[in-house]
């Protein structure tokens, strides 16, 4: 564990809630940070409020209403319902989240005196998402230093792992049951397990019956 402070972006989820447990094993100092743009369910906030109060950690919570003007589609209107035709982004892409986040993040970071941010985008299961690739954050992580002429450190634990794995992440973290019944992952607002149908849901519980399923193996 280093004395050094972080700030996690933080959305109550399956990935962004491994982060935070990452975090609290790496980092001396952790704080985290939430966004509130309108998005299909405010329970995703209060989830999000509940496990940062439980494992004791601040939380900042951002109104970023704005980008629910900027960018409606499924993940900020409900009645709007979500799809994912194949070869095409999922429409509950919203354009220039990351970006915004991150930067809003980096300046909260800052007065908090935290040069660490940690993010759970992923590469591998990202669904096309641009703004989950690994070179934009490499790309983000040059801009913000060079716009707060701040040293930075974007951490993405997740970015090649794919959703067994990060179970397997979560499991060595010794917090694979609190991820399971705790966060919230589905677009129609179930915590834990969720609704089995929208594509958050699908993935998330793909990856868990992989992961399961190999750790049954392994332990045979």
């Amino acid at each position: 564990m280093t004395n050094d402070k972080a700030v996690v972006v933080f959305s109550g989820g399956q990935d962004s809630t491994t982060c935070l447990f990452w975090a609290l094993k790496n980092f001396s100092e952790v704080e985290t940070i939430t966004f509130d743009y309108g998005q299909r369910h405010k329970l995703e906030i209060e989830c999000a409020a509940s496990i940062a109060s439980d494992l004791g950690v601040k939380q900042t919570i951002l109104d970023m209403s704005l980008l629910n003007q900027l960018a409606p589609n499924a993940l900020t209107r409900h009645d709007v319902d979500i799809t994912h035709d194949e070869g095409q982004l999922p429409n509950t892409t919203v354009d220039g989240r990351n970006l915004l986040f991150m930067s809003f993040a980096a300046i909260v970071a800052k007065q908090a005196g935290a040069r660490h941010l940690i993010t759970g985008v992923c590469e591998t299961d990202f669904s096309g998402y641009p703004d989950c690739r690994d070179i934009f954050i490499k790309s983000l992580n040059v801009t913000l230093n060079l716009s707060m002429d701040y040293d930075f450190v974007i951490h993405t634990p997740l970015m090649w792992l794919n959703k067994a794995e990060t179970w397997h992440m979560s499991d060595e973290l010794g917090a694979f049951n609190y991820i399971q019944e705790r966060t919230l992952t589905c677009y129609n607002g179930i915590i834990g397990d969720g609704c089995g149908e929208c594509p958050a849901c699908k993935l998330r519980k793909a990856g868990l019956d992989q992961y399961l399923a190999t750790s049954i193996q392994g332990g045979a």
